[in-house]
């Protein structure tokens, strides 16, 4: 599945929209982020999380959605299910990400 660029005007409504999201927080100058952008990619298209939203959020610029998870530090993931934060982390570590979005 593509990932979609959200801001704080549409992320209420991909929330709704979407039973399973997974959201990628991340900043322009964040090289740990940009690192981790074409793991992201693979695993957006991975057959195991079809089912799975993924949503890229600029944290510099969407204070709203930042706030919704609580981003701390950068890269964050958020996973939301049927508009409900149910997990969060902040890594770089594939793994740990897997570990995340198979909750949903």
């Amino acid at each position: 599945m593509a990932i979609k660029i959200s801001n704080d005007q549409e992320f209420a409504t991909d929330l709704k929209n979407n039973e399973n999201v997974v959201v990628k927080y991340y900043a322009d100058w964040c090289g740990s982020c940009k690192l981790f952008s074409p793991k992201y990619k693979r695993l957006s298209e991975d057959e195991r999380f079809k089912h799975i939203s993924f949503l890229d959020i600029n944290a510099e610029q969407c204070p709203e959605a930042r706030q919704i998870a609580g981003v701390d530090t950068l890269p964050f993931f958020a996973i939301f299910k049927n508009g409900e934060l149910v997990g969060k982390i902040s890594t770089t570590k594939e793994g740990s990400f897997i570990d995340l979005i198979s909750q949903l």
